[in-house]
């Protein structure tokens, strides 16, 4: 057994964690970051459920679907004739292996070139000494004067029918599914069901979701949700509102759920494979908190304040595992955040714009508030939306699905939302994201040229249409 100091040991290798490793070598300190997730062969897999079973395996999934799709239906309206098109899921899952693989190999080579050390397995508390907090690590015992818990979420599994990742699915079984099942079913609309379901869907599946909830998409601006409800009706998405799920049956031949509809009848829906999305839950077994008097809430999650102090001294914690949305790009922003505060800078994280994205076909991305949100707080706004239809490269590109929508202060005009579905919402929201940290105006983005022709054109528009002077539609 060794022992090894340290003056900051992450424990988790996701994006919060390696991100917050990386930064805190940048400034000086002596960083190691402990990370157990392992590759097929049994070697280190470090990136977190974001890039093992979650963002960067689903958007090459997404990529290939989509692609297939495009040539299955679409090529031929750009006069492209494909024939003998087939589909080969088994090198289309290797492909996404290999993203996967890239991702980790990358960031071990980030480790080595900022000279963090790696350790691969589960660390957890083994105690505090007078030379700071002991974690352990295999055989190996490292002593910190920092310690970030970066440890993640895992995916919430519903009472009485556990994953098992063959018939009833997480996010890590739906992306590894060997064939296209012919019936998919869905429980939860969240972000994870509808990208999973997206990718089945375009390869030939026929997909029902069953969502608790009344509304689709309870947390997205209202107007964006009918509309992206409308478009994923549209493509054969069925799904069904305010059920009530009741007994789940596993079977050879697939998966039998029990179900009461909005209306309140008994329903019956029998898949192949079943992918369970309602939520997720902070991963902190194992991690040997009592060993140290570290403060978990109900949930599980760690209690930090809101500069992600937990309640030891020196012992910190960011992503998933703490409050707030669980969004990798939220946990590297603490991440850095909370290594620059190590070193008496000051880091920032404004959750007020953390922008959002569903990657289905169309996407969906927001920031800040939504219509629901302000009226509820009573606050003056004026909204302007511009649709895609309206927009010359939407047209040629042949998306022309969704809109953007800008929601901004009545008397001061700041930008206090904006929302956005259709072809590239990911990458359009950046705009917005950047104008709301620096409280731009919907002025502001009316009066900045925008080339043409680009998709962001419809986000000049919608700001033009704040003040209803909207030019191309």
């Amino acid at each position: 057994m060794t022992n090894k100091q340290f003056d900051v040991v992450v424990v988790g290798g996701g994006p919060g964690g390696y991100i917050a490793a990386i930064r805190a070598a940048q400034l000086g300190f002596s960083a190691a970051c402990i990370d157990e997730w392992k590759n097929k062969a049994g070697g280190p897999a470090p990136g977190g459920t974001c890039t093992n079973v979650g963002c960067i395996p689903s958007k090459a999934l997404l990529q290939s679907s989509e692609n297939y799709e495009h040539a299955s239906k679409h090529f031929a309206d750009h006069g492209i004739n494909v024939t003998g098109l087939s589909l080969d899921v088994a090198k289309m899952l290797a492909r996404k292996d290999q993203v996967v693989k890239q991702n980790n190999d990358g960031i071990l080579y980030l480790f080595k070139k900022n000279k963090v050390a790696f350790f691969h397995g589960r660390g957890s508390f083994g105690g505090k000494t007078d030379a700071g907090y002991e974690i352990k690590v295999g055989d190996e015992t490292l002593t910190a004067k920092h310690v970030i818990v970066a440890t993640g979420s895992n995916a919430r599994a519903l009472p009485g029918t556990p994953f098992d990742e063959q018939t009833v699915l997480s996010n890590d079984g739906a992306l590894s599914v060997a064939n296209v099942p012919k019936k998919l079913g869905l429980i939860g609309s969240g972000v994870i069901g509808l990208e999973m379901g997206s990718v089945w869907r375009r390869l030939g599946a026929e997909v029902t979701v069953l969502e608790a909830l009344p509304t689709f998409l309870g947390a997205v601006d209202e107007q964006i949700a009918k509309e992206a409800h409308k478009a994923f009706t549209k493509q054969g998405l069925k799904i069904e509102l305010g059920v009530k799920v009741g007994e789940i049956k596993t079977g050879k031949s697939g998966v039998s759920v029990a179900y009461t509809n909005a209306k309140g009848e008994a329903q019956k829906l029998d898949v192949d494979k079943l992918i369970v999305s309602i939520g997720r839950v902070p991963n902190t077994v194992g991690l040997n908190a009592d060993a140290v008097g570290l403060k978990l809430d109900e949930r599980g999650a760690i209690v930090v304040d809101d500069e992600c102090r937990t309640n030891l001294p020196n012992v910190w914690a960011v992503g998933d595992v703490v409050r707030g949305p669980m969004l990798a790009h939220k946990a590297e922003e603490e991440g850095v955040a909370v290594a620059e505060r190590i070193a008496g800078q000051h880091g920032h994280v404004n959750f007020n714009t953390i922008p959002w994205v569903i990657y289905t076909s169309p996407e969906i991305a927001w920031v800040g508030q939504t219509e629901q949100q302000l009226k509820a707080a009573n606050v003056k706004y004026k909204a302007g939306t511009f649709p895609f239809m309206a927009n010359g490269r939407a047209r040629a590109l042949g998306d022309t699905t969704g809109m953007v929508k800008f929601l901004a202060h009545a008397e001061t005009d700041e930008i206090l939302g904006v929302h956005i579905v259709g072809p590239m919402a990911s990458e359009l929201i950046s705009e917005a994201v950047v104008a709301m940290e620096f409280r731009a105006s919907s002025e502001d983005i009316a009066r900045i040229c925008h080339a043409h022709p680009s998709l962001s054109e419809a986000t000049k528009e919608a700001a033009l249409a704040v003040d209803k002077r909207a030019l191309n539609f």
